[in-house]
């Protein structure tokens, strides 16, 4: 005797999902259950593409549903409807098709907030989401350079279409500098570029805008809290007290304008030679990422090590994911990845739901 629907939804009901902490079944991730005779195929269906126990969901509901009385073959389509925190208020009409804004920063510069920035982007992307990349530093634009890619972009209907490389949509001021032409700008004028730059460059459906923000906290990271919807924040630093303290700032300033800080990642942690790959030393100090985590109350997101092919790669628009898949500072990065894709899931279960992202993979 073939199993009910409800015999199905049952057999899922124990597996849970770690961060909201309740059965996919209760989350109502299990859809399309469909039963014919000895075959039963389902979907389940995540709140992001970037779940990283995508895999595990599947081998768990595959071997229960299996396992009922009466099933001879299961299957399973996974698939993500990529939840965002619904903008309200002034940033209502800004970047509608975008579900989530996610701003990387850092009190200071030099500590490889946009590298982190753009391999943070590439690793959503490497799960099947549409992602943008935003460089917001008006002042010394880096993405051009990251990515390789360069020209001025086109506009269509007074709208700028932003150039896509690397499999991301990218937009910086760079793109519309000489190399050798200095940015001289007051305040008012940056907040107009950025605006600009939320407002009138056509981004069209993206399930991540990553906004690699300016270095501080001075006018143009103000504007930037202040007009876009930000669904949350990575702050960006290394081990040396100096980078600490201005990490606190940053921290400090998304704390006030009501941006949720989903954690500290410790850059350029440490080195490990070739020749000695068990070995790790500290070159910038020892857990100081950690320490600023724990006392400001937000979650610490991980060590992302040196590595030299990070600028090799960088300098010709070869990022370390794309540059050195395997190395130890990519999987950092994914981790990095899919700890904030994660947690922005879970602050967009609060809000209403956005369209589906059609996101499929084929198992």
């Amino acid at each position: 005797m073939p199993p009910s629907e409800s015999d199905v939804l049952e057999a899922l009901r124990p597996i849970v999902d770690p961060d909201f902490g309740k059965s996919i079944v209760e989350l109502g991730f299990v859809k399309n259950v469909v039963v014919d005779g000895a075959s039963v195929a389902f979907t389940i269906e995540l709140t992001t593409p970037a779940c990283p126990v995508k895999a595990e969901f599947e081998r768990q509901a595959r071997e229960r549903v299996a396992a009922l009385p009466g099933v001879d073959q299961v299957e399973v389509e996974m698939t993500a409807n990529t939840r965002g925190r619904a903008a309200q208020g002034p940033h209502a009409d800004v970047l509608p098709g975008v579900r989530n804004t996610l701003a990387v920063a850092s009190g200071k510069g030099g500590v490889g907030k946009s590298t982190v920035a753009l391999n943070l982007a590439l690793a959503l992307r490497e799960t099947g989401a549409r992602v943008g990349l935003m460089d917001c530093d008006v002042y010394g634009p880096s993405v051009p350079l990251l990515t390789g890619v360069h020209g001025r972009p086109e506009a269509v209907a007074k709208r700028i279409l932003p150039h896509e490389g690397l499999g991301l949509k990218l937009m910086s001021m760079g793109f519309f500098l000489t190399d050798d032409s200095p940015v001289i700008w007051r305040g008012p004028m940056v907040h107009g570029l950025i605006r600009q730059f939320l407002t009138d460059v056509d981004w069209g459906e993206l399930d991540y805008l990553v906004l690699d923000m300016p270095p501080g906290t001075g006018d143009a990271a103000l504007t930037l809290t202040q007009q876009a919807p930000l669904s949350g924040a990575v702050i960006v630093t290394t081990a040396n007290d100096l980078s600490l303290i201005d990490a606190r700032k940053g921290l400090a300033m998304f704390e006030k304008v009501g941006v949720p800080v989903l954690g500290v990642v410790e850059n350029m942690s440490y080195f490990t030679p070739p020749d000695l790959p068990d070995r790790k030393y500290y070159i910038f100090g020892q857990g100081g990422g950690r320490r600023v985590a724990e006392e400001l109350g937000v979650e610490f997101l991980g060590e992302i090590p040196i590595d030299p092919r990070v600028v090799e790669g960088g300098d010709r628009g070869r990022p370390i994911l794309l540059e050195a898949p395997d190395s130890d500072a990519a999987r950092a990065l994914r981790e990095l990845a899919g700890t904030a894709a994660r947690r922005l899931a879970v602050l967009a279960e609060s809000t209403p739901k956005l369209a589906d992202a059609n996101i499929t993979w084929v198992t």
